[in-house]
């Protein structure tokens, strides 16, 4: 007698395999989608359940990389550390022809258009996501940004000695806050804007006018 039932196991209705993960590529997934989430408006505080809601799986698959929530954090700070100074260092260590001032507007253009280009890590720069997070994360941003500014100074005060200034490490050290208040300044703008105004606007007159 032949059985006229619908054969469930048909092969085409199987589910497809689960792709396996590289080593670190969840770890990835994780940081990307947290640095999307901070794009997102009043995203400033981010729970650990969102942020496994938007990647389907469960908050404990999220500790399996990652410690804390602070340590995510850690990874979105080291991304920008290493993407900012290494563009730094093709500035300052390959200048062609650019004299210091030139340097020093290229290195606060940079930061600028990195800020632009990453909305999600702004909210990390300017410290706003990092308000109810551990105290050591908005100390790592506040030396990154010492950092920057002294990139700056390096790149100025040759510039004060050529121009015939009377204290050029003076006038290298004044020039080079002004330049990260307006960094800073333009950052926290543009994630105060709902990231509409552009660091990057008018920028090239700004600096003109700093330099």
């Amino acid at each position: 007698m032949s059985d006229s039932s619908p054969d469930s196991s048909v092969p085409g209705d199987a589910p497809a395999p689960r792709r396996r993960l590289r080593p670190g590529e969840r770890r990835e997934q994780i940081l990307h989608a947290l640095a999307a989430m901070l794009e997102q408006p009043g995203a400033e505080r981010i729970t650990t359940a969102a942020l496994a809601r938007r990647l389907d799986v469960s908050e404990a698959a999220l500790y399996r990389h990652f410690a804390s929530k602070a340590q995510m954090f850690e990874g979105l700070i080291d991304f920008i550390e290493h993407s900012v100074f290494t563009l730094v260092r093709q500035i300052v260590e390959h200048p062609g022809e650019a004299g210091g001032a030139q340097r020093a507007a290229r290195v606060a253009a940079m930061v600028l258009q990195f800020g632009e280009r990453n909305p999600g890590m702004v909210r990390v720069m300017v410290g706003d996501a990092l308000v109810f997070e551990n105290e050591r994360l908005q100390q790592r941003m506040n030396l990154f940004f010492d950092k920057v500014e002294a990139t700056l100074r390096q790149c100025l005060r040759p510039a004060a000695e050529a121009d015939g200034e009377a204290a050029p490490t003076v006038q290298a050290q004044v020039r080079a806050a002004a330049l990260c208040d307006l960094i800073r300044g333009r950052l926290q703008r543009y994630a105060r804007s709902g990231f509409r105004r552009l660091p990057t606007e008018h920028l090239d007159a700004t600096l003109a006018l700093l330099l």
